[in-house]
């Protein structure tokens, strides 16, 4: 085991979903919260990719948020520190490439914003050079304007501009979902690239799991707000034990069996203002029982590193 240097324990958050207030009053309506992030634990260790996986909606970016302290926890608490007991530094890349970069600013400006003040103006220029040409682009693209570049080469920028910061941790907010498939593998094997150079530790989030297959060393997988199984990569992609993995596995596109017969799933997702009681699977879930409807499973330790929240397989 290595040394965990981010430390997620009962982290949750609350979001008021009321309608306005004078629709309230002459309605007679409760006020109305969503848990988009309910009790939330786990551990990254330094050096490897931990990676989030769910639908939209399953609170997968609201983590994120709440570990780069761009959001405040309702409960819980975030823990990051190196093996020396110091803070981390900690940078986040986002979706949208575009909307990441401001469009007044030359990418130059964009990668030395992250750095310190009292850098001289020498020194920042010199740094900003070798962050572009470690991601792969030339000096000279220091006085470009990001719509100059093309999708793939601004999210290579805003990777340079989370480096510029000394991140120790990169949060990776579906990096790559919006980039072409070819885009995409060029992004994936940079971040792999710098990892093994930098020795950099990643928080991936993502709903496509050949990303995270080919990314994740750890991974966990969230359902409305809760993780309901975590455990090696290797693992959870080989043997499965939430009846909810299995499904999302399913929906992968198998190159060797491209006409396998898969059972369709008849169900209605269940709504965040109002979840089911019990597990917040069991509607949707072929092994549900009276006690999934009951009783909230917890989090359980198997003999292969995994931990999963589900009855049927306790039992």
């Amino acid at each position: 085991m290595g040394v965990a240097i981010v430390s997620v324990r009962e982290l949750g958050r609350r979001f008021d979903a009321s309608a306005p207030l004078l629709q309230r009053l002459l309605t007679r309506a409760p006020r109305r919260f969503v848990n988009a992030v309910d009790g939330v634990s786990f551990d990254v260790e330094e050096g490897t990719t931990f990676a989030i996986v769910g639908e939209s909606g399953c609170g997968k970016s609201t983590v994120t948020r709440l570990v780069a302290g761009l959001d405040t926890p309702t409960h819980g608490e975030v823990r990051c520190l190196n093996r020396t007991g110091n803070p981390l530094h900690m940078q986040m890349v986002f979706q949208d490439p575009v909307g990441s970069l401001n469009a007044r600013w030359r990418v130059g400006r964009s990668i030395a914003e992250p750095m310190s003040s009292a850098l001289p103006v020498a020194a920042r220029d010199k740094r900003v050079v070798e962050l572009l040409e470690i991601v792969g682009l030339k000096s000279s693209d220091a006085m470009k304007f990001p719509q100059e570049f093309s999708g793939g080469q601004r999210q290579r920028i805003a990777i340079a501009r989370a480096l510029a910061g000394e991140a120790d941790v990169l949060l990776l907010d579906e990096p790559t979902s919006a980039l072409d498939v070819s885009v995409q593998a060029q992004v994936l094997n940079l971040l792999k690239d710098l990892q093994d150079r930098l020795g950099l530790t990643y928080i991936f989030i993502s709903h496509n799991l050949a990303v995270v297959r080919y990314m994740a060393d750890r991974l966990a997988i969230m359902y409305l707000g809760r993780i309901v199984e975590e455990g090696p990569a290797e693992v959870l992609f080989e043997a499965p034990a939430h009846p909810y993995t299995r499904q999302l596995l399913d929906t992968v596109p198998d190159v060797d069996n491209p006409r396998r017969n898969r059972e369709p799933q008849a169900f209605d997702i269940p709504s965040p203002l109002n979840l089911p009681t019990g597990c917040t699977f069991h509607p949707r879930c072929p092994l549900a029982t009276d006690v999934c409807r009951r009783q909230r499973p917890v989090l359980r330790n198997r003999p292969n590193g995994s931990r999963v929240a589900c009855h049927a397989v306790a039992d």
